[in-house]
């Protein structure tokens, strides 16, 4: 049983909370807030709080800019790092509504519930499990290059990994709010990290995954160092992705799971992968949704280019994790395109659509490729009929924009909100004279 407004009253007054602050996302994946009183706690939870909706991107116009915030109990959390005298800073998720009181049909969390809604309907809950790839840097002057806490790669330990005590008070952090983790670790870049959390149902994942965030850079701060989970931050070194591991169970039974099968796969996995290979493209624009998503989407630095899967190979698009004897409930896949800066509502929706879409078409999924693909040539990548994701935003907006899946899973006003917001970055990168260029050009030209 989740929490109900009486037992978030209680924990308020134990433990000696004097403000709340209410949490949701724009369209984007930005996290918002606006805080009340211990107070007006008791009405927030009756009715909801009313804000103006004009100024959030994706939201309200302004002569239709009244929507309510609706907080959930079951998101009732105490924020460590606010939690001294003279009162403790809690935090709740919201549902966004209408003045009606209907769901608002921008709020992505809303858009992820209609889509897990479809799933139920099925038999299936979808799980998933992210790991998120971010970097410390010394400073976040944007017209400074990024300075480096170290020169570290994957798994290294002190002296090398010089932000160990960083990831350990995040990952205490992290737990002392109900966020399981599973493992921290320096990542193959230098100043690269990454915190993985327990698989969980999709809705509170996204929650989660908002938390991560905001509770990475928080630490951080605390030390003086500024944390990002821009994609490719650093030029010639592996930028950060954030690889999700999904599968869907029908009650306690993994639906993916069949003993029978040499990949221990079942049919429904089969099919949702290959749902997710045959939408790839589409859903692309909206798990790596910026500008610099497509500067990590590039051949090498292990970045998932090419739309294939396998067991081993770290080189394709989906990975199926070798199956683990009496870890039947583990058989997942992992889906490795999407980045920590997506907006995990929308990202974990167009994902279970594709999912999904594959397992009502009964999609056949081709044999898994084991070889490098980055060493093979496009004639080999072409006969063994590989495709690629999209090579920039632009490409990406394109597939999108003719994608009746990803419009049904994101509902017409996000879609277009969405795309519209996406066709603004793109103009303002291709116009945008930069350093490269003018190194390259102004004295030659």
């Amino acid at each position: 049983m989740g929490k109900q407004a009486e037992d978030v009253l209680r924990e308020a007054e134990t433990r000696k909370v004097r403000f709340i602050r209410l949490w949701f996302t724009d369209i984007l994946g930005t996290l918002k807030s606006f805080s009340i009183t211990v107070e007006e706690l008791e009405d927030a939870l009756a009715q909801g709080k009313w804000f103006d909706g004009s100024s959030i991107e994706g939201f309200a116009r302004i002569f239709e800019s009244d929507l309510i915030a609706c907080p959930d109990p079951d998101t009732f959390r105490v924020l460590p790092w606010r939690s001294a005298e003279p009162g403790a800073v809690a935090r709740m998720f919201c549902d966004i509504k209408t003045s009606e009181g209907d769901p608002y049909p921008g709020d992505p969390r809303w858009v992820l519930k209609q889509t897990l809604e479809r799933a139920a309907r099925l038999g299936y809950t979808y799980y998933v499990g992210p790991e998120l790839e971010y970097f410390y840097f010394q400073n976040s002057d944007p017209t400074k290059k990024p300075q480096i806490l170290d020169e570290g790669g994957y798994f290294d330990l002190t002296p090398l990994d010089a932000a160990n005590d960083m990831r350990r008070d995040t990952v205490l952090v992290l737990e002392e709010m109900g966020i399981p983790v599973e493992c921290s670790h320096h990542e193959v870049a230098p100043s690269q990290h990454e915190i993985d959390l327990r698989y969980a149902e999709a809705l509170t994942m996204a929650e989660r995954a908002m938390t991560h965030r905001l509770v990475v850079k928080e630490v951080a701060l605390k030390y003086n160092v500024y944390a990002t989970f821009m994609p490719k931050p650093l030029m010639g070194q592996n930028g950060s992705g954030m690889h999700v591991h999904q599968s869907l169970f029908q009650g306690d039974k993994n639906a993916f799971y069949d003993a029978r099968d040499k990949y221990h796969l079942s049919r429904l996995a089969k099919h949702f992968i290959a749902g997710l290979l045959r939408h790839s493209r589409e859903i692309s624009a909206v798990v790596s949704q910026w500008v610099n998503s497509y500067k990590r989407l590039v051949p090498g630095y292990e970045a998932p280019v090419y739309i294939s899967w396998a067991r081993q190979n770290r080189s394709t698009l989906v990975r199926v994790p070798a199956h683990r004897p009496g870890k039947e409930s583990s058989t997942r896949c992992e889906y490795r395109a999407p980045d920590p800066a997506c907006n995990p509502y929308l990202a974990f929706s167009v994902m279970l659509a594709a999912g999904l879409a594959g397992v009502e078409g009964k999609y056949e999924l081709p044999e898994p490729v084991e070889e490098d693909i980055f060493e093979m040539t496009e004639e080999e990548r072409l006969k063994k009929g590989i495709h690629t994701l999209p090579g920039n935003l632009f490409e990406a907006t394109q597939e999108m924009e003719k994608s009746e899946l990803v419009r049904s899973a994101l509902g017409d006003h996000v879609f277009e909100k969405f795309l519209a917001n996406k066709r603004i970055e793109w103009d303002n990168y291709r116009t945008y004279v930069t350093d490269y260029e003018l190194k390259k050009y102004l004295p030659i030209l």
